[in-house]
């Protein structure tokens, strides 16, 4: 468990002095990752919107990235968390206060964590509209216990409005019987210019790009051994190159050394914001052979560089924004396979310039003002829904039951 100060750090006369009649979106989330700020700014940017984040925490203990300035409202609460593996189970009682004073008139939750369920009943006592947002998919949350699944059904049941990052979590949505006009879109997105328009060395000095945490869910070693294997079918010795850390770090560089004569591999340690889209440019392809991703921003990141991306079917990437023959491929963890579209890849000029112009082409469809949007449709339909528990026809309660 972890405490902190409570930090305010965004000038509140700024929401003092809107009109009564602008829209009051309060947004609570687990803590800020940078490639959801550009959305926040974006929302509280619109004349007619008052904005305020409520965050968990600043930063969980396994994340390493620095935050820029947040040019938006927003409250850090005091911080008290339980750690459970890479996951952390918030539980900010403060969270009723601070949304008391902002009285807002959409309440939007982002998980199922105490804090969460405290601003949904916050949301129930006060007449607020409510709604759920995730990055989940039909896929990850399959195999959640009963108990989680009739947490998810209350508090769907007395929700107006639902926003989803992609394609899997409407689905998810659909099997509890939400039906989809009540569903809404809000991409993960990145700066895709600044990824697009990088320096790039027209060599790419670099055969394969490994990016993410370096711990066994991102399954490093695969990646490892499908460059082995792409030397082997070429003829040739392959570069791949490893961005992250993590606890398996060092197992990948001893095994590294073991495939030296077939395998270059360099590892470059925890990179920044800025850092990256040099380093996505330096690459031919993008290996993201996770074992359980809901979406995976990187793939954003490396398709906005014009990689080619190869995926394994346990990402919420994959056939949607990684379209399989299009701009990467989405196939099983096998070795061979994935090193047999490599190196079609890597061989064949023509092949791999399309894919990577169609990477290009795909991540600048998902951008930070089709993500701020979407927020705001859902939060302005859900005004306009029914009061909680009343807002659905006999078939969509039957749905929830």
């Amino acid at each position: 468990m972890a405490a902190a100060a409570s930090v305010e750090a965004f000038p509140r006369q700024k929401r003092q002095t809107r009109s009564e009649t602008m829209l009051k979106i309060a947004m609570i989330t687990n803590h800020p990752p940078p490639f959801r700020i550009p959305v926040y700014e974006k929302i509280a940017q619109m004349p007619d919107i008052d904005l305020q984040l409520i965050f968990c925490s600043m930063r969980e203990p396994n994340r390493q990235w620095k935050l820029p300035p947040l040019n938006f409202d927003h409250v850090f609460l005091q911080e008290r968390f339980i750690a459970r593996g890479d996951n952390f189970i918030h539980h900010n009682f403060d969270v009723i206060p601070v949304l008391n004073r902002f009285a807002p008139d959409v309440v939007v939750t982002t998980g199922f964590n105490p804090t969460y369920l405290y601003a949904f009943a916050y949301a129930l006592a006060k007449g607020a509209a409510h709604v759920p947002m995730t990055d989940g998919t039909d896929a990850s949350e399959e195999s959640l216990s009963r108990w989680h699944k009739a947490i998810r059904r209350f508090v769907y049941r007395r929700s107006q409005s639902f926003i989803s990052a992609s394609i899997g979590g409407r689905r998810l949505y659909e099997s509890y019987g939400i039906p989809s006009r009540r569903c809404f879109e809000s991409c993960l997105c990145i700066n895709n210019e600044v990824y697009m328009n990088a320096p790039a060395d027209d060599e790419k000095p670099f055969d394969f790009l490994f990016c993410g945490r370096v711990v066994e869910g991102k399954n490093p070693l695969f990646a490892l051994n499908v460059a082995e294997d792409a030397a082997r079918r070429l003829g040739r010795r392959m570069r791949i190159l490893f961005v992250g850390s993590g606890e398996q770090e060092e197992a990948i560089r001893q095994e590294a050394l073991l495939r030296c004569d077939l395998v270059e591999a360099e590892f470059n340690g925890f990179a920044s914001q800025h850092e990256l889209p040099a380093l996505y440019r330096s690459a031919r392809i993008f290996l993201f052979p996770t074992l359980a991703d809901v979406w995976g921003v990187v793939a954003n990141e490396a398709c906005a560089a014009g990689l080619p991306v190869i995926v394994s079917p346990y990402a919420g990437v994959a056939n949607e924004l990684v379209l399989d023959g299009e701009n990467g491929f989405v196939c099983e963890l096998d070795v061979s396979l994935w090193s047999e579209l490599a190196a079609l890849l890597l061989s064949q000029p023509a092949v791999y310039q399309r894919f990577s112009r169609r990477s290009s082409a795909i991540a600048g469809q998902y951008t930070f003002e089709h993500a701020a949007a979407g927020v705001v449709a859902a939060c302005r339909s859900a005004l306009v829904q029914d009061k909680p528990g009343r807002n659905l026809t006999p078939s969509e309660s039957a749905g929830l039951g």
